[in-house]
């Protein structure tokens, strides 16, 4: 190469491939700003803005609003907290999420800002749930219109319901009959504040209730073929007792000092049981400390009164949860880790976000350090996470411009630059010897796919406490099928077989989709070894690690860049680019996304190599 083409080229190819966010990923991104098929966006838009408020931009210390932030016990007719919940929910609504969509996001990012879930004053009763509601124009309804996030299929609360109201009719919950009490007790202070109600009823009725009710939400998810994840039968099971137990009661000295423990409280109590989540959660980055009880009690209040959040507004929930250490323990989501997700998952970032925010003061750069250093240790293949991150936190910053989103870029721009930078090294020199980006992109789907061997194994056995080591034997399409579609994009009939260590002794698996997994499920196979369990579900998590990579398609555009840029039509570049990404190449869209960078790096060549006038 000439003096300085080598340099010239580089910058094409880098700024080619980060020219807009859409151009990183196969995912539909575009239809993400106004909240087609996931809430990624509305939820970093409502963050913006509660952070934005929390962290006045203008003025001093004193313009903040962090200190007012609670629902306090007050008879006015407004609140700091209802200005904070209006602008954060037309943020919301702005970037797509319908009206009880954006209640659920922002009551839920408002509780984790510092918001308490209920105020308590009997005539000006506001909690938290019914102030988002409101301020976003959404019907009321009760919680039988709550739904379990999708984890392959949904589960609506009625089994919730019907467990509750069958116990209830049988009086299996409480000790107390209503049959025997004198007209005038239930209803009033001699029941709701004394010894009947305080010390014996309400205690037993919001436990009890929120276990049975827990309970056959997991039971029903079992029954539908799927795994009980913990967190939404939690969820929903107290919010279904909210709903039937007196939200405000305050309990006996049994269980506290006047005022530390209500209703709420015991309702997470008797969820958390059921579903056998850990006593505490921490929040990523912070190490917070929370109460799990408290936590799913207040979401039982916040849940009981936001109206009927769709599917999608469950998922980003649950995405919201994710912002937690223990995030893969009870089931809160995808964008935790350890695999990368599609990006309409990454809202797992905004809670820790907000939080540590709070901690430094709003200084986003403290915010960024600590961001990435827990993406880094959290994922199968931290890189990937911090790109996708970058891609999503950009695409956001289009429709909603804030402190969570900057830190969000902060934390994974310098990671995203060196991932284009080396990729777009070994493709200047490996087409500048002969190969074409065809081989280039096969040699990096090589790299990644030993790296996700290798880094998969170590965080499969840091996770499960035995010795892992799994090595790939096959990945290719056509686990069942025959069609030329899925021939093509190998992540929609994947056929997987690998071999696998579990604390030395050996396992060899043989397509894990269409035979192993089926057969265990179905026919019993090997169910009886201990062994087998743990087999299938380290190849599940890194199969999916490389299935999902459609989120961030560097191996195929940054390829097809430094072809274009060096003179090869861009839409060869791109075609030969994705033929041989065989592992990028998961989903279609690759092909368009690289042929486009491609056109981009040569016009940004051409300029470079023009004389300066």
């Amino acid at each position: 190469m000439q003096e300085g083409e080598r340099e010239r080229v580089l910058l094409a190819a880098v700024q080619a491939a980060t020219f807009k966010p859409d151009l990183m990923t196969n995912d539909k991104l575009e239809a993400a700003t106004k909240g087609h098929g996931a809430l990624v966006i509305p939820v970093f838009a409502a963050a913006n803005s509660l952070a934005e408020d929390v962290f006045c931009s203008f003025g001093g210390p004193e313009m903040h609003l962090l200190d007012r932030m609670a629902v306090v016990d007050a008879a006015a007719p407004q609140l700091p907290l209802d200005m904070v919940i209006e602008k954060a929910v037309r943020a919301a609504k702005q970037a797509g999420a319908a009206p009880e969509n954006a209640a659920l996001i922002v009551a839920s990012l408002a509780y984790f800002t510092g918001s308490c879930a209920r105020a308590g004053v009997p005539l000006g009763n506001r909690k938290l749930g019914a102030i988002a509601r409101m301020h976003a124009g959404a019907a009321r309804t009760s919680a039988i219109a709550l739904v379990t996030g999708k984890f392959t299929h949904r589960i609506p609360a009625f089994p919730a319901y019907l467990a509750v109201y069958e116990h209830l009719m049988d009086k299996k919950l409480t000790k107390v009959d209503g049959a025997v009490l004198p007209p005038f007790i239930a209803g009033g202070a001699i029941y709701g504040h004394s010894a009947l109600g305080e010390d014996f009823n309400i205690p037993e009725l919001a436990r009890n209730a929120a276990r049975v009710a827990t309970e056959a939400m997991m039971r029903s998810m079992e029954g539908a073929g799927i795994t009980a994840y913990p967190l939404w039968p939690a969820l929903i099971g107290a919010t279904v007792t909210m709903e039937l137990v007196h939200p405000d009661a305050l309990l006996g000295e049994a269980f506290g000092k006047f005022g530390r423990v209500d209703s709420a409280y015991l309702a997470g109590k008797g969820a958390i049981e059921a579903a056998k989540l850990p006593g505490t959660v921490h929040v990523r980055g912070t190490h917070e400390e929370y109460d799990t009880a408290k936590l799913i009690g207040d979401f039982g209040l916040i849940l009981k009164d936001i109206g009927g959040p769709s599917v999608i507004g469950s998922m980003a929930l649950g995405e919201i949860f994710a912002g937690f250490e223990e995030a893969a323990i009870i089931g809160a989501g995808f964008s935790g880790g350890p695999v990368n997700p599609p990006l309409g998952h990454l809202e797992g970032d905004c809670v820790p976000a907000l939080r540590l925010l709070v901690r430094h003061t709003g200084d986003v750069y403290a915010v960024a350090d600590a961001i990435r250093d827990y993406k880094m240790q959290n994922f199968i293949d931290p890189e990937f996470a911090l790109c996708g991150l970058n891609t999503i936190a950009r695409k956001a910053e289009q429709v909603s411009r804030g402190r969570i989103t900057e830190a969000c870029i902060l934390a994974s721009e310098e990671i995203r630059d060196r991932a284009i930078y080396r990729r777009a090294a070994r493709a200047i020199d490996m087409i500048s010897s002969g190969a074409a980006p065809a081989e280039v992109a096969r040699s990096l789907d090589d790299d990644r796919r030993a790296y996700v061997e290798s880094r998969g194994s170590a965080i499969l056995s840091g996770f499960t406490g035995r010795k892992i080591s799994l090595k790939f034997t096959e990945l290719k399409p056509h686990a069942r099928r025959t069609d030329g579609f899925t021939a093509r994009y190998w992540g929609f009939d994947s056929f997987v077989s690998y071999d696998i260590t579990i604390d030395g002794t050996p396992y060899r698996l043989e397509n894990l989709t269409a035979k192993e997994v089926p057969a265990f499920a179905l026919e019993g196979k090997n169910r009886d070894n201990p062994d087998w369990g743990t087999a299938l579900f380290a190849g599940a998590v890194l199969t999916q690690e490389l299935q999902y990579v459609g989120h961030t398609i560097l191996n195929i555009t940054v390829p097809a860049a430094v072809a274009g840029a060096l003179g090869m039509d861009p839409e060869k570049a791109g075609k030969e680019a994705e033929d041989g990404a065989y592992l990028t190449r998961s989903i279609p869209g690759g092909h368009e996304a690289a042929a486009e960078v491609a056109r981009i790096a040569h016009r940004i060549k051409a300029r470079l190599d023009e004389p300066f006038p």
